[in-house]
């Protein structure tokens, strides 16, 4: 007993710093799928490499940070004189007044075509339960508001069409929370934090209808929106029991209020039927229906061996905010051949404004960024790991086949370089042809023991601001 208890208070120790940091807690372990087609697609998606998520909702309208100002966690600032009840009737309020007349879903899809990204992850609903999609479940939903009379009103059924006529995969982003279905957020009680606020236990015939609401959502997404081929499941706490521990399960008292089963067997079997090879990405929780990890706002220290990418934002938040600070084009490049030299990809995030548009000082960094893997995309798409990955500040990637090694060299932003480079390890095999991707040409290279030596040609731009890597591709040595 003393073990157990041990045990729950480490749990529930975890949780509340989880809860006041405000970010997801990243499951350790990894299950690789059964599914031939789940394998096959999964593939195809390590192939990608770079992705933009989008939120777009309520927050929008507010300007705030998505959805969480309705959760009440020490993390969370808001209008202190704006007591919290008046505050949730306020944001709820917003659904009134969300009307996207400029909405356009082309200029998005452009914007990220423009950038060199290859796959989406749309946010149907975000915890706040307000959906981007005609939902038959509730009326709490963009369709149903100002905007319904909108040809487009099923915002998600266009956002879907207008990255899939550009050659994207298609994700749909669902949050598992709901806080403003009364199954979820039941308003009997207070709502103290992010998990339902009632004993599931004492009321397992509301919990049964929370599972059959989400349930029904998902069937509509995978049934009603076309080829769909990631299921973007956010909200880690909610959870089954087993996935925490099988010895607090086992005990079979008390169960902690954010263990919540919702039956993701029911769910993947369902929404697999409808799309065939689906990615099921249940963010945090480990097994069968967390195909790729997601790591948010951060890369790992080390090269993973399994499928994962990185969630970032372009600017401060996810979704729009007024004034918002963009990253720099040289700070999303590195990151990006950071993280795919690690075996991972990256999930830029953006969010439009109320209006429907996307920010144009972000369209304008997403085509800075697009200048430089339009000409160095072959040492980042369809690329794998190198045992080798790193050397100072050159990363390494090579071809699915083995036969390609590329050698990707950052360069300070605010720095400059010479016309020679060099790097150790991953050495060409002796008469390889190097080539400087950026111009297609090729360039002079000697070995001097394990270091390479590169020469480049003359009228490179030379400023880490302008250049913010290079890129060469040879045959390596075996």
């Amino acid at each position: 007993m003393l073990k157990l208890f041990l045990l729950l208070c480490a749990l529930f120790v975890g949780q509340s710093l989880f809860a006041q940091q405000g970010v997801h807690q990243q499951s350790t372990t990894y299950e690789w799928p059964s599914d031939p087609q789940v394998k096959q697609k999964l593939d195809k998606w390590q192939d990608q490499k770079f992705g933009m998520i989008i939120h777009w909702g309520l927050y929008a309208v507010a300007g705030s940070i998505e959805s969480w100002e309705l959760c009440s966690e020490d993390w969370i600032e808001r209008d202190s004189t704006i007591a919290y009840e008046d505050f949730k009737k306020s944001y709820w309020g917003l659904s009134k007044k969300f009307n996207p007349v400029k909405f356009n879903p082309e200029q998005w899809a452009q914007a990220g075509k423009d950038a060199g990204m290859k796959y989406l992850v749309f946010t149907t609903k975000h915890h706040d339960g307000f959906c981007m999609f005609n939902t038959k479940e509730t009326d709490f939903n963009i369709a149903q508001g100002p905007f319904k009379d909108n040809p487009r009103a099923d915002v998600a059924k266009y956002v879907f069409d207008a990255f899939r006529k550009q050659g994207f995969m298609i994700g749909a982003y669902f949050s598992k929370p709901d806080w403003h279905s009364q199954y979820y957020w039941w308003s009997k009680y207070a709502t103290p934090d992010r998990n339902n606020n009632y004993d599931i236990k004492k009321h397992p015939w509301r919990w049964n209808q929370y599972k059959q609401y989400t349930y029904n959502q998902i069937s509509e997404l995978m049934h009603n929106y076309g080829s769909v081929d990631i299921l973007w499941l956010d909200g880690g706490w909610v959870r089954p029991l087993e996935t925490v521990n099988e010895e607090v399960r086992s005990w079979g008292a008390a169960i902690p209020a954010w263990s919540q089963d919702i039956d993701m067997p029911k769910i993947a079997a369902m929404a697999r039927t409808a799309q065939p090879g689906l990615l099921m990405v249940d963010r945090t929780v480990h097994g069968p229906y967390e195909n790729y990890q997601t790591p948010e706002q951060k890369i790992p220290d080390h090269q993973l061996d399994h499928p994962w990418e990185s969630c970032m934002t372009l600017g401060n938040a996810w979704g729009f905010v007024p004034g918002d600070t963009y990253k720099s084009t040289s700070k999303v490049v590195h990151s990006l051949i950071e993280i795919v030299a690690k075996g991972g990809s990256l999930l830029l995030g953006l969010g439009p404004k109320p209006d429907g548009t996307m920010p144009a000082e972000a369209v304008s960094r997403l085509e800075d960024i697009g200048k430089w893997t339009s000409l160095n995309g072959k040492a980042i798409y369809n690329t794998r790991i190198t045992p080798e990955f790193q050397n100072g500040n050159t990363w390494f990637t090579q071809s699915k086949d083995g036969k390609t090694k590329y050698s990707l060299v950052t360069i300070s932003e605010s720095g400059s370089f010479s016309d020679l480079v060099n790097w150790k390890g991953n050495s060409p095999a002796k008469g390889s042809k190097m080539t400087l991707l950026q111009t297609g040409k090729t360039v002079r290279w000697s070995q001097k023991g394990d270091l390479t030596e590169v020469v480049l040609p003359k009228g490179l731009e030379k400023s880490g601001a302008k250049c913010p890597a290079l890129a060469f591709s040879y045959i390596a040595e075996r």
